[in-house]
């Protein structure tokens, strides 16, 4: 593993109340592409990193579009499988 960069993990209704949403359309963002998938961190439990849900945060704050949340959002899964490498 390159460099080891800690993180935090939030649980669903921590991440929900750093985006401000509720359950569903939480949900609804992540089946469109727009939120990035959660990460398991057990057999019944997820969570997500919080500087992945704070990028996302900052580019709605400034006015992303959709198409570039859905960059947004590639580009930060795909910098979590280089993360293993």
């Amino acid at each position: 593993m390159k460099g080891l960069n800690v993180t935090q993990l939030k649980r669903l209704t921590d991440a929900l109340m750093v985006t401000g949403q509720t359950r569903s359309p939480f949900y609804a963002d992540i089946q469109r592409g727009t939120m990035v998938r959660p990460v398991k961190i057990g057999p019944r439990a997820a969570a997500w990193p919080a500087h992945e849900i704070e990028s996302i945060v900052q580019a709605r704050i400034a006015g992303a579009s959709e198409t570039e949340l859905r960059k947004l959002v590639d580009k930060l899964h795909a910098q979590r499988k280089e993360g293993l490498q």
